[in-house]
Parts: C-alpha cells; structure tokens; sequence
C-alpha cells in the first residue's frame, strides 16, 4: 500500500495533546508571564517518518490544523461507487413489503431503505460541491469508468430476479443473505477509501457506513 501523509485529524490530536502538556507545564512551574501568556506555549508536531519533528508557536499549531483534505481520486470513486451500491439496496429492500413473511424482515428492509436514502443524497451532493459528475466520462465522451457488477457484495442480475420471484419464507431467507454479502462489500469499500482517501468529509460518510451496517450485519445473521 503506498504511504499516505497524516491526515488532518492526526495533525490536529498530536499537536492538540503536545499544547495541553506544555501548557501545564508551564502553569506548574509559575513560568507563564508577559508574552509567553499571550502567544501561548510553543507545541512539539512529530515529523512523518523520515523526517524530524518540528516545534510550531501556538498560532502556527492552530494554521497546521486546517491543513489540505482536498478530495482525491479514491474519494471520488468511492461516492460514485457507493452510491451505485446504496441504489441496488434501495431496489432489494423495495421488495419486502410485498414479499416478505416476517415483520422483522420488513421492517429490517424499512430501516436500511431510510438510512441508505439520505446517505445517496449527501454523496450525490459532496460530487456536485467538489465539480464532480456522479458518472465517470470516458476520454471518447462516453460512459466509462468502474464495471459495478464487480463491486464487492453486489447481486447478480439472476440473483436479483430470483429475489422478485420468491414469496414468504424463501423471501426472507434469500433477502437476508444477499444483504449481508451486500453490507460486507459495502465495508470493503470503505476501507479501501480509508487507506487511500484524503477528504475528511468522505471519511465521516464512510464511518457512519461502518457503524450502521455492522450493526445491520450483526441483525440479519441472528435472523437466519
């Protein structure tokens, strides 16, 4: 995996918990006056590896916390990509209502239809604030880009025609594998972005991925 540069949240804690420590120093020992009160204690940042660490003032050390999170080429394929995934839950879970046997299933289905919902619309939205389409042009002009039957987790054309066609039990059974393999592709994905993504705003998304469907994951196998 290539090196990635610290995140802006790393920066920020390490130069965070370097400031309180030396400002408690100083208060403890009773050095704190005239315009070392004003500028503040001078904070130690560890360097990356390779490098040595730097000593920033306090104004420095707050600049250093809004470094750089622009965008890059996994962020924005990861809410492109996403967004195809979160599309075909939407078409699974529209299913339930009228198929579905158990309650627990159809509400199960009601539950991952109201979160994957907003979370396309605030992918769809991070695209169109960063300049970016939803779909991937080609150099021709065309449509190019990612083949989403091979993202992780993805059913099949048969599987999902299989899914229409059953009723009751065999619904329920069939719908809670495919959405499990459907949620573990999901958290592939995101952990592909967070090793290679740089914007903090992508990150959030896909930790609040992580926490919703792991708990999801949790509920269908206990429902099996």
């Amino acid at each position: 995996m290539p090196f990635r540069p610290a995140s802006r949240a790393s920066l920020a804690t390490a130069s965070l918990a370097a400031l309180a420590v030396l400002a408690l120093g100083a208060c403890d020992s009773g050095e704190e006056t005239g315009s070392a009160a004003a500028d503040g204690p001078s904070v130690l940042v560890p360097g990356l590896p390779g490098e040595d660490n730097r000593t920033l003032s306090a104004e420095e050390a707050r600049e250093q916390r809004t470094d750089d999170d622009s965008p890059n080429a996994a962020d924005v394929t990861y809410a492109r990509m996403m967004i195809v995934h979160h599309e075909q839950a939407l078409v699974m879970t529209d299913l339930a209502p009228d198929r579905a046997a158990s309650g627990g299933v159809k509400r199960l289905a009601e539950r991952i239809a109201a979160a994957q919902g907003p979370e396309i619309d605030a992918m769809r939205g991070w695209l169109t604030g960063h300049g970016k389409k939803e779909t991937e042009t080609g150099p021709d002009g065309g449509h190019g880009g990612h083949d989403h039957s091979a993202m992780p987790g993805m059913a099949t054309e048969a599987q999902l025609k299989k899914l229409r066609q059953a009723r009751g039990e065999a619904f329920d059974q069939l719908f809670l594998t495919l959405m499990i393999t459907h949620h573990e592709g999901a958290l592939t994905m995101v952990a592909d972005v967070k090793a290679q993504g740089n914007n903090v705003q992508i990150e959030e998304m896909a930790d609040d991925v992580v926490a919703t469907q792991t708990s999801e994951i949790v509920r269908m196998r206990g429902m099996l």
